[in-house]
């Protein structure tokens, strides 16, 4: 019988750090850094000293992104 595939720990994390959300988002930390203030990133909480961005919030970033981006679009097209 095959074994299962394995997943990579941080492809099913439930929280990833600003690195490891830049990493997976193909952004730099300084630019994380940059816009979060404009509110143009993610909800993150803090535990202890560390700052996490939950699987869910990444998820709803990445939406915003997209609707930002299709509005973006249809107002240069109209």
């Amino acid at each position: 019988m095959p074994s299962p595939v394995q997943s990579n720990a941080r492809d099913v994390a439930d929280a990833y750090s600003v690195d490891e959300f830049c990493a997976r988002h193909r952004i730099s930390s300084q630019l994380f850094y940059k816009l979060k203030p404009q509110g143009l990133m993610p909800v993150t909480f803090s535990v202890g000293t560390r700052v996490l961005i939950s699987r869910e919030a990444a998820a709803a970033w990445r939406r915003a992104r997209e609707q930002a981006s299709q509005a973006q679009t249809a107002t240069n097209v109209a």
